[in-house]
């Protein structure tokens, strides 16, 4: 997400007036597995994640045969401390937007479990756009 720093959350500021700020409380845990199953081919730039989007064929590009590979980021230890500093950086920013009103959090491990709230949320913040015979 965006704005991951105080420095960051400062600078937007600058451009913009935000009146509303989702956070995704996501369990460390669960990060870390999906992150640590993510692989990409790097010519294309396709990502795969071998527990929801797995490639046909284990450790192969879909549509080229060619290998996949982990990406040193990835891997489970540097997930980890990623993670870690992630959290460090965004506390403050999570308690500046918290401070001012506009933050909304959501919690849980499933994106089709999550997705409801934060669309229900959206929803009643921005009016639906209609088309031309609807007006």
């Amino acid at each position: 997400g965006f704005p991951r720093t105080l420095g960051q959350a400062k600078a937007l500021d600058g451009i913009c007036k935000l009146d509303l700020v989702i956070s995704l409380n996501i369990p460390f845990e669960t990060l870390k597995d999906r992150l640590s199953a993510r692989w990409v081919h790097p010519a294309s730039g396709r990502v795969y994640n071998m527990d929801f989007n797995p490639p046909h064929v284990q450790g192969v590009d879909d549509l080229t045969g060619e290998p996949l590979v982990q990406r040193e980021d990835d891997k489970p230890e540097a997930v980890a401390a990623r993670l870690r500093k992630y959290k460090d950086a965004a506390k403050p920013v999570i308690e500046l937007y918290k401070s001012r009103g506009i933050l909304h959090s959501f919690s849980g491990t499933e994106t089709n479990k999550i997705w409801p709230y934060v669309y229900t949320l959206l929803s009643s913040k921005i009016p639906p756009v209609l088309s031309d015979e609807e007006n």
